[in-house]
C-alpha cells in the first residue's frame, strides 16, 4: 500500500526540482562562484547530497527509479549506480548545456585519464608460421641470384655499414635490401605503442604476410599453383576468422615488398608473370601497401627501405643540415645499367647524354649480375650529394628504389614518366611536385628533342636552392627509423603509412554506419587519374593514363 505514495512523492519532487533549474538558469550566477560555468552544477551537488540522505532511508521494497528514465542504460564503473538520482541530473545537465564533464560521477568529478592511442588502436593477426616466419628459413633462395640471409639482420635492415670513408654520418646505416620492406614493417609493427590483443577494440588489422618474399621463391622457373599456393591459403585462413565478418576485411591491411604487378597475374598459363594473390576475391577487401602500386584503388605505394635508419631526430636533424650545406660538384647524375631488351627503355638515351657531358654529368654505372657499385651505400650516396639533380628513368617497373636515395641525399629528382612517383607515393611527397622534382616527358628524351642538360641550366639558382629545401625538408617522410629506438618528434614513413590507413579504415567504417555500400570505390581498376588528383595539372597526365605503358 506503500508504493503509490512513493511514486507520488518522487514525482512530485522531480517536477518541483525541474522548475528550480529553468528558474536558476534564467539568472546570471556568475557571482555565486569564481567559475561561473560549476556554480550550477555545485548547486546540484546540494541537491544530489540530500537526496543521498534521504535515498539512505528509502525501504527495500520502494521503486528502482533508474529504470523509469533509462531502462537501456549500462552501468558506469565511476557512477555510483545505488543512486537513483543519478540519471535525472545527468538527464537535466545535458538539457541546460551545463559544464559538467560526463566522463565522471556528478558529485566528484573525477577526470578519465585520456586515452592516447583512441582511435589508433590495431591489431596484429596471428599467423601461423608459415606465412612468414617459415617464409625466412631459407633465406638463401629468397631471390635468385642473391643470397638474402645477410640482408635479414638487424632487424631486417642487413649489416650495417662500417667504414663510409666519410661519405656517411659516423652509424645508422644498413645495406638495407630493397625487397625487405615485410619484414621492416613488421618489426617496426612490434613496437608499435597502440597495440591491442582484443581485436574488438581495434580500429584496423595487421596481416604480417610475407607475400613478397614468398612470391621471390618462384617468380622464375615455378608453376602457377606453386606460386599461387600460399597467397591463396592465407586468404583463406583470413576469412574464416571472427574478424573478417565485422568489415569482410576492409579493416585489414598488409604489406608487400615488391611492386603490385607481380601479385596481379592475368592468366593461368605458366608462362605468365608472378601470382594471382592480389586478383583473389578476398584481396579485393583488403588495403594492399607496396613499394609501387598498380593502378587498383585498394593500393597504396610506400617509400622503398632507403640505407639510413636512424635511431633518434637528431641523428635525422644532423644529416639534413650536412645535406643542405654540402658542396655539389655536378649538375645532375645517373645511377643505373642500361635496358637493351627494353624497347620503350629511355635509359640509353639518358646514358648517352649523360657520357655527353662528363663535366657536368656524374655517371654510376651499375653491373647487371653479381657484385655491383650501385649496392654499396656510401657509393650510391656519395653520386648523388655530390650532384644537384638526379635522374630517375623508369626501370624495370615505372618506380624505383634511386628515387629515396636521392632524396637522402638532398639530391632533387628528375622524373620523366608520372607513375614514376607523382601517381605512386601520394601519402608520403606533396601533391605540388614541382616544388621538389622536375619533370621531362618521357617521349621527348626517347625521341631525342630534348637536351637534359639544357633544360637543367634553365633553372635558376634561387629555384634550385628553393627545389633542395624542399627535398631535404622530405627526408624524415621516407625513412625507416630503427624500432630499438624512437623518433621523438619526427614522422617516419612507417608512422605517415599508419596515419594514412587508419583514415583510410575510419571512412569506409564510417560509410557502413551511414547504412553505404563500403564497397563503392575500394577496389576499382583505372584509378590513376585519382591516385594524381591534386596536383593542379591532371589534364596534362591524360596521354600516359590512356598508354599505360610499362617502361
Amino acid at each position: 500500500m506503500e508504493r503509490p505514495a512513493i511514486i507520488r512523492n518522487w514525482f512530485v519532487f522531480l517536477v518541483a526540482f525541474s522548475f528550480f533549474v529553468v528558474f536558476f538558469k534564467a539568472f546570471d550566477y556568475s557571482v555565486l562562484s569564481a567559475d561561473g560555468t560549476n556554480s550550477a552544477t555545485s548547486l546540484i551537488s546540494v541537491f544530489v547530497n540530500s537526496f543521498n540522505n534521504l535515498h539512505a532511508h528509502k525501504p527495500n521494497h520502494s521503486l528502482d527509479v533508474p529504470q523509469m528514465f533509462n531502462q537501456n542504460a549500462s552501468p558506469d564503473p565511476l557512477v555510483d549506480t545505488d543512486n537513483p538520482f543519478i540519471d535525472v541530473i545527468e538527464s537535466l545537465d545535458h538539457a541546460n548545456n551545463l559544464a559538467v564533464n560526463k566522463n565522471t560521477t556528478l558529485a566528484a568529478r573525477t577526470k578519465r585519464p585520456a586515452d592516447s592511442c583512441e582511435g589508433r588502436y590495431i591489431y596484429v593477426h596471428h599467423l601461423p608460421r608459415r606465412f612468414n616466419d617459415d617464409v625466412l628459413k631459407n633465406c638463401s633462395v629468397l631471390v635468385k641470384w642473391l643470397d638474402m640471409c645477410p640482408s635479414l639482420t638487424n632487424s631486417g635492415f642487413g649489416p650495417q655499414v662500417e667504414n663510409s670513408e666519410g661519405v656517411l654520418s659516423e652509424k645508422s646505416w644498413f645495406t638495407t635490401n630493397q625487397f625487405l620492406l615485410e619484414v621492416i614493417f613488421h618489426e617496426r609493427m612490434k613496437k608499435y605503442k597502440c597495440l591491442t590483443n582484443n581485436s574488438s577494440f581495434a580500429n584496423a588489422i595487421y596481416v604480417p604476410f610475407y607475400a613478397g618474399l614468398d612470391a621471390g621463391r618462384y617468380l622464375w622457373g615455378y608453376n602457377i599453383s606453386m606460386r599461387d599456393s600460399l597467397g591463396s591459403d592465407l586468404v583463406k585462413w583470413l576469412a574464416q576468422q571472427p574478424e573478417w565478418k565485422r568489415m569482410w576485411g576492409r579493416d585489414h591491411f598488409f604489406v608487400l615488398g615488391r611492386i603490385g604487378w607481380d601479385f596481379r597475374r592475368q592468366t593461368d598459363h605458366d608462362s605468365d608473370w608472378g601470382s594471382k594473390l592480389m586478383t583473389l576475391p578476398e584481396s579485393m577487401n583488403l588495403t594492399a601497401l607496396s613499394i609501387e602500386t598498380t593502378s587498383w584503388s585498394n593500393e597504396f605505394a610506400i617509400p622503398y627501405p632507403t640505407y639510413f635508419h636512424p635511431s633518434s631526430d637528431d641523428e635525422v636533424f644532423q644529416w639534413q643540415n650536412r645535406m643542405q650545406s654540402h658542396n655539389r660538384r655536378y649538375l645532375f647524375a645517373f645511377a643505373g645499367a642500361p635496358r637493351p631488351s627494353a624497347n620503350d627503355s629511355i635509359r640509353k638515351e639518358i646514358i648517352h647524354q649523360c657520357l655527353a657531358s662528363r663535366r657536368t654529368c656524374n655517371f654510376l654505372r651499375c653491373n647487371s649480375g653479381g657484385e655491383s657499385r650501385c649496392d654499396n651505400p656510401a657509393e650510391v650516396i656519395k653520386v648523388f650529394q655530390d650532384s644537384v639533380f638526379c635522374l630517375q628513368p623508369p626501370g624495370d617497373s615505372y618506380t624505383r628504389r634511386s628515387i629515396f636515395d636521392s632524396i637522402l641525399a638532398g639530391c632533387i629528382p628528375v622524373f620523366f614518366h608520372p607513375f614514376s612517383a607523382y601517381a605512386q607515393y601520394t601519402w608520403h611527397l606533396q601533391r605540388d611536385y614541382w616544388r621538389y622534382s622536375v619533370f621531362i616527358p618521357i617521349d621527348l628524351v626517347k625521341d631525342g628533342f630534348v637536351s637534359i642538360k639544357q633544360v637543367l641550366h634553365q633553372i635558376s639558382e634561387n629555384e634550385m636552392l628553393a627545389m633542395r629545401e624542399e627535398v631535404i625538408k622530405l627526408i624524415p617522410r621516407v625513412i625507416y627509423a630503427d624500432p630499438r629506438s624512437k623518433l621523438q618528434t619526427l614522422e617516419d614513413a612507417f608512422d605517415i603509412t599508419l596515419k594514412r590507413v587508419l583514415h583510410r579504415i575510419g571512412k569506409v567504417r564510417n560509410n557502413i554506419n551511414k547504412g553505404r555500400d563500403p564497397s563503392n570505390g575500394f577496389a576499382e581498376e583505372n584509378s590513376w587519374k585519382k591516385k594524381l588528383s591534386g596536383t593542379g595539372v591532371e589534364e596534362e597526365w591524360d596521354h600516359f593514363i590512356d598508354t599505360s605503358m610499362r617502361y
